[in-house]
């Protein structure tokens, strides 16, 4: 299983637009990819590809959150996510 740690760049967090487009990015990959706050137990990880997940998980600017995937391509599809992560989106 590969992970990553990202940081939350977007000043609002994970919210509204940046989880939006997060989790558009993380449909796109036909993998089962998990997302949770750093320090959480990975078996209450959520789908990363849901925004009713990506809202209740409660990430704020700073937090570092966990991202997991198994299969052919989860690394390039991690890599891809955390670039998404790292980027404040409000900013734009």
């Amino acid at each position: 299983m590969s992970e990553r740690t990202a940081t939350v760049a977007s000043r609002v967090g994970l919210h509204a637009r940046p989880a939006a487009i997060f989790a558009e990015a993380a449909g796109e990959f036909d993998l089962d990819i998990t997302i949770a706050r750093e320090g959480e137990p990975a078996d209450e990880a959520m789908d990363a590809a849901s925004i009713l997940s990506l809202m209740s998980l409660g990430a704020s600017h700073g937090d570092v959150v966990v991202l997991r995937a198994e299969g052919n391509g989860a690394d390039d599809a991690l890599d891809r996510l955390v670039q998404i992560l790292e980027t404040d989106h409000d900013a734009e």
